[in-house]
């Protein structure tokens, strides 16, 4: 838990958030909070939509760029004097607030917000708030917005400027969702609003205000894969070269795993990646790293993670037990390849906290009994999965068995 800034305990920052109808759409509490502060922090943009001094005659400090770093120095640099800082919106909501109170400690924050653009976008557009995914590209991937893809599905999307809604069009023309209706909504809650739309297969519009809310109502093209929000996506989802955990074991791996909320997951001859995009899409908070010697693999699974909309997987070329130092703690490991490399398996348990889970599959004898020489240390299960499909068998069908795959899924105690 972040504890409180001891610079801050005499005074407090005033966080006042700010909409698109600038001063005049201000209650009295968040104008008084303004005129009385000595310094004021914001974006170029809010600090404008201010009145002039005598009214507002604090100093007036923009944000640098990057931001996030520069907070600490830049509070520090006014600590002792009435500060103000400017948010967008609710600044708890894709804003300023997160890292004011994760680096002050929610204490030392008084907090004024305002209705959201999600807010406003939803009554503009009739949309329970409760019902609608909302996926940010500020400071963000665009591509994160695929994970987010299913028909039928309505999504706001928060802009990073004027070239977002052609940006989100591209990329649902990629995704088989070219039918998809777009409403760009500028200046929300302003004087300047407006709203235009169109659909992203011939989105053409040109670049409009850079403060803007995108909607998108999902439609799924014609014939275009099918991609569920359940781990066990179609083989056909992935781009390798052989090295893929197979649909049906991916889907019983990932049960033994168990992401949650929030957790890391080390994916240990990564071959595709498809068992860490898999984890990291269950979730958007849930995080993991993708080890994998071979290069040109290393690079495969980045395109596959920025395709399947998780492009904050983290893939690491190298070969394990060595290429494991120095990565931070995982929650769960698992291991697909390279098994009987001499260390492998310490390492990873080694890794692991009480409650950590690993998992390892094989197809060999040789890692097989290691497998069991495991279980025999520490527990745990060991599950035999076998999948057959159906094939033609001359003018007939038959069963066409795979490989059966050894698993050992453990949880460490201690």
């Amino acid at each position: 838990m972040t504890s409180e800034n001891p610079a801050f305990r005499a005074s407090r920052v005033t966080v006042v958030g700010v909409g698109a109808d600038g001063w005049e759409g201000l209650p009295d509490a968040a104008r008084t909070a303004l005129r009385d502060a000595e310094v004021l922090i914001g974006g170029p943009r809010q600090l404008d939509l201010l009145p002039p001094a005598p009214e507002c005659a604090g100093e007036r400090v923009a944000w640098p760029s990057p931001l996030r770093p520069a907070v600490p120095g830049l509070l520090a640099v006014h600590a002792g004097r009435r500060i103000a800082v400017l948010a967008s919106g609710d600044p708890f909501f894709h804003g300023i607030g997160r890292a004011l109170a994760e680096e002050l400690g929610p204490g030392a924050l008084r907090v004024l917000p305002h209705p959201s653009s999600v807010a406003y976008a939803c009554a503009r557009l009739g949309w329970p708030q409760e019902d609608t995914e909302v996926v940010t590209a500020v400071g963000r991937p665009t591509a994160r917005l695929a994970a987010a893809l299913h028909d039928g599905r309505r999504l706001l999307v928060l802009s990073a400027g004027a070239a977002t809604p052609a940006e989100v069009a591209a990329l649902l023309r990629d995704r088989g969702f070219g039918p998809s209706r777009l409403r760009v909504l500028e200046q929300l809650g302003g004087p300047r609003e407006r709203t235009y739309e169109g659909v992203a297969d011939d989105w053409t519009a040109p670049p409009g205000d850079p403060l803007n809310v995108l909607a998108v109502e999902c439609r799924r093209a014609p014939g275009a894969l099918r991609l569920g929000a359940a781990p066990g996506l179609p083989d056909e989802a992935y781009e390798h070269d052989g090295q893929l955990t197979k649909r049906h074991v991916r889907a019983a791996t990932l049960a033994a795993l168990a992401p949650a909320p929030g957790e890391l997951l080390w994916d240990v001859g990564g071959g595709s990646g498809s068992i860490a995009v898999e984890w990291m899409r269950t979730h958007p908070s849930c995080r993991a790293v993708s080890v994998e010697r071979d290069p040109e693999r290393a690079a495969r699974i980045d395109r596959n993670a920025e395709r399947l909309g998780v492009p904050g997987l983290r893939t690491v070329a190298g070969e394990a037990p060595h290429a494991l130092a120095g990565l931070p703690a995982p929650d769960a490991v698992f291991v697909g390849g390279g098994l009987t490399a001499p260390g492998l398996l310490d390492a990873c348990w080694a890794a692991l906290a009480p409650g950590g889970r690993l998992v390892a599959n094989t197809v060999t004898l040789e890692s097989e009994a290691l497998l069991a020489d495991r279980r025999a240390r520490h527990g745990g299960e060991l599950t035999r999965l076998a999948v057959a499909h159906a094939v033609p068998v001359g003018g007939f069908t038959g069963w066409r068995q795979a490989m059966p795959v050894t698993q050992w899924s453990v949880t460490k105690e201690t």
